[in-house]
């Protein structure tokens, strides 16, 4: 009689092994150099896959189970807010504009991060790190459908949502967000996981989902908050990852530290640049403010990134390059970036407005240094403009800066009152930046940079123009053909909030006084 066969019950560790790493093999028909040739190209040494952390630890049956139960819980709220009209129950219509932005530019980059970590969970050669970038790309592409689902409620009553995926290619401010993924995307596996789940996921990320989440929540949006809620548990394991990639790098070979730290020092500088229209947002477009920029970046980088970099000390890493300029920049990038939005109001497929009495208090007293000094005259001005009927559009096209394809709005360190500018050349053409973080960028891999596609000069090249638009016919206005070449409903989508369809629909469906006709008519702008 054959004896009995005892079967062993797996720990968890054990299981998600046999289900994880233990599928994998070493390809023999092919050399495994040969099937797996982009971890090896960026100069990085990987001695040992077998000591890469999983910081998921979940298998693939486990991982629905989870995400299932909470889909069940997100689409009972958003069908609920739906259901109740749970858009009149937000504090202020200005209070849209915020959402606006963020599916413009936010949501598509969770599918360019969905895209990104497929291709790099193709391209390791170690099971392990495969399946953590696997579980984290399926993660980005429930977090863009979720994200569509809640906001689309907004595009049933609201202007300047309609077509956020077509402006997310074509609208100017958009290619900041979006150079920025393409950046990490061109890069190899192990700098993309630098730029996104280290540089982004772990040092940066808290500064967009906690305070702007509590911010929904504090303006009567409960559908927004659910959607935040239901990713901020995916986001903990993505920072994970995030930093087991950095000390899994770090503790292979000494070789690795300086092109870490280089690739440290690029990410942090390019992910604080993005995170300018957060700053704004937070500043500027939440009627009902939680923290102010300021505060998050002291709690969540100061504090939090501090601590993080004086524990990777230990690996011969520093603090990134750009530290001290951007700790100074707390307290006048969204005020900058704020005005500069309002004079482009009218290319732009949301409102800006100039802040309320109370509003410009608080800026005074969480901005006391700076504040009252250099940006409240400026408001005060603009604010009596308007109400004289000159409201300001800016009539030309602003300089941008070739890494981060921001306007060159930001200011000199040490001296607000003068803006920052720095150039190079390259093959007998030169090259315009922000900061000396662009600069740095740029002069360690112009070829890369070169290639950008920079709105403001595709639309002086007559590259921004449907096909059929003759810009030599009479009375040809540039800015209008460009904005149709965009998509945007002039009028309503754009210009600003006071007068606007948004403002007066609100009112109505709110029962309180709409907005008189009397608001001085939206000037033609030209570029």
């Amino acid at each position: 009689m054959d004896a009995p066969v005892i079967k062993k019950k797996l720990g968890l560790k054990e299981r998600y092994a046999a289900m994880t790493r233990g599928l994998a093999w070493d390809t023999t028909y092919q050399p495994m150099d040969k099937v797996f040739p982009f971890d090896q190209y960026e100069g990085i040494k990987i001695h040992d896959w077998d000591k890469w952390e999983d910081p998921f630890r979940l298998t693939m049956d486990a991982y629905w189970k989870y995400q299932g139960e909470k889909e069940k819980k997100l689409y009972a709220v958003i069908e609920a807010f739906a259901q109740n009209n749970g858009q009149l129950g937000i504090s202020d219509a200005r209070y849209v504009n915020a959402l606006k932005l963020f599916i413009q530019g936010v949501t598509p980059l969770e599918y360019y991060a969905h895209r990104g970590f497929a291709h790099v969970g193709r391209h390791f050669t170690g099971a392990g790190a495969r399946v953590a970038a696997q579980m984290q790309s399926i993660d980005e592409l429930r977090h863009y459908q979720t994200e569509t689902h809640a906001l689309s409620h907004y595009n049933k009553y609201f202007n300047g949502m309609h077509q956020s995926s077509h402006w997310f290619d074509r609208v100017w401010y958009l290619s900041v967000p979006k150079s920025f993924f393409e950046d990490a995307m061109t890069g190899g596996p192990f700098e993309f996981l630098t730029a996104v789940s280290f540089s982004f996921e772990y040092v940066l990320t808290n500064l967009l989902f906690v305070p702007f989440m509590s911010g929904a929540a504090h303006n009567g949006d409960m559908s927004t908050v659910t959607f935040g809620f239901s990713a901020q548990s995916d986001e903990s394991r993505h920072m994970t990852l995030g930093i087991e990639c950095i000390k899994f790098m770090l503790e292979q070979d000494p070789a690795n530290v300086p092109i870490v730290q280089g690739w440290i020092d690029k990410w942090f500088w390019r992910g604080y640049r993005l995170l300018t229209l957060v700053a704004m947002m937070q500043d500027y477009m939440l009627p009902k403010r939680v923290m102010s920029w300021k505060e998050g970046w002291e709690m969540y980088v100061e504090e939090n990134g501090g601590a993080l970099f004086r524990d990777l000390a230990r690996y011969g890493i520093r603090e990134p390059k750009g530290w001290k300029q951007a700790c100074e920049g707390k307290d006048h990038i969204s005020h900058q970036a704020w005005s500069t939005f309002y004079n482009y109001g009218a290319a732009a497929p949301f409102h800006t407005w100039i802040p309320q009495e109370d509003e410009l208090q608080w800026l005074s007293e969480k901005y006391p240094d700076t504040f009252d000094k250099y940006y409240r005259p400026r408001f005060e001005y603009l604010r009596e403009e308007q109400k004289a009927g000159r409201r300001i559009y800016s009539k030309t096209l602003p300089m941008l800066c070739n890494t981060c394809q921001i306007p060159l709005l930001f200011t000199e360190p040490g001296d607000p009152t003068k803006i920052c500018y720095r150039e190079s050349d390259y093959q007998g053409d030169k090259y315009h930046f922000c900061s000396d973080g662009c600069k740095e960028v740029f002069d360690h891999e112009p070829e890369k940079f070169v290639q950008s596609w920079l709105p403001v000069q595709q639309v002086y090249q007559g590259h921004c123009f449907k096909p059929d638009v003759d810009p030599t016919a009479e009375g040809f206005d540039p800015l209008l053909a460009v904005l149709d070449w965009y998509g945007m409903n002039v009028g309503r989508d754009n210009f600003d909030f006071e007068g606007s369809e948004d403002q007066k629909n609100f009112a109505a469906w709110r029962g309180d006084p709409v907005p008189g006709e009397s608001t001085p008519a939206q000037p033609g702008v030209q570029p």
